[in-house]
């Protein structure tokens, strides 16, 4: 994947600038593909809808993804080295079509090991994409998501796991999984339910680290101006003295040149 910023496009040769556009185009339409894919990975799990439509939601993400790769690969000069440093992409894209490939109906541990490892890529695939807005850095930026993201979680308790009754119910077992507390009030139950705790302790894990990362930057870059004050006033006391030093040497030589016959 590509990973360029825009101000470095200005002095990079004009193919690879456009792979550059290319993929910063792609990015939203890979995330929303990619999105699609879980809901239908878990509908699947249940048996809560056509055989039909988890497939499809299979085909296009695998569809996007490989158009994306293709595309890029076409504006760069060597796509043979791009599509050698896009191994993720490629195993995704595998990954999706075997997806497709398995039977809907009655899951098998086979089927559910392979649906599972392509769930595992494509969170991986959506937190490089969306890496960009995530080095960011702001705490208030970062404490938003955070709280999209634990609320999107609680959502998905709720909707699989019988014990979490309301929307409060999913929030709390989203919190107590993503922060790895586990009190045992509320435990996920199903399978679908257990499979949706792991990747939301994966993610949980991550959002928690960027926020208390922000939280100790700030503080350390504080107690860093402080510093920084303090020397610089220190350096301005010395300077005046050593003014006042030069001044008073200045008044002590003139005076005596004047007393000098």
């Amino acid at each position: 994947m590509i990973d360029r910023s825009v101000p470095g496009l200005a002095h990079a040769p004009p193919h690879e600038a456009l792979a550059a556009r290319r993929e910063r185009r792609w990015r939203v339409p890979i995330v929303a593909a990619l999105i699609g894919t879980i809901p239908a990975f878990y509908l699947e799990l249940l048996n809560a809808a056509p055989g039909h439509w988890p497939a499809a939601m299979y085909a296009l993400a695998a569809l996007v993804v490989g158009g994306a790769l293709a595309q890029v690969a076409r504006a760069c000069t060597q796509a043979r080295t791009h599509l050698r440093h896009n191994a993720l992409d490629i195993a995704l894209v595998l990954g999706l079509l075997a997806a497709v490939a398995l039977p809907s109906s009655g899951v098998s541990e086979a089927a559910l090991g392979v649906r599972g490892a392509v769930a595992l890529l494509t969170l991986v695939r959506i937190a490089w994409t969306l890496r960009p807005m995530l080095s960011r850095g702001s705490l208030p930026y970062l404490l938003a998501m955070a709280l999209g993201v634990l609320g999107l979680c609680g959502l998905g308790f709720w909707w699989l796991e019988p014990n979490a009754r309301s929307f409060e119910d999913g929030l709390w077992l989203a919190f107590t999984t993503a922060a790895t507390v586990g009190y045992g009030d509320i435990v996920p139950t199903t399978t679908a339910s257990r499979i949706f705790s792991v990747f939301v302790v994966l993610l949980g894990l991550g959002v928690l680290t960027l926020v208390t990362a922000a939280i100790a930057a700030q503080l350390v870059e504080g107690e860093e101006r402080r510093i920084e004050r303090e020397i610089l006033r220190d350096m301005h006391q010395q300077l005046r003295r050593v003014h006042e030093e030069l001044a008073s040497l200045r008044k002590e030589l003139k005076a005596r040149g004047d007393d000098t016959p």
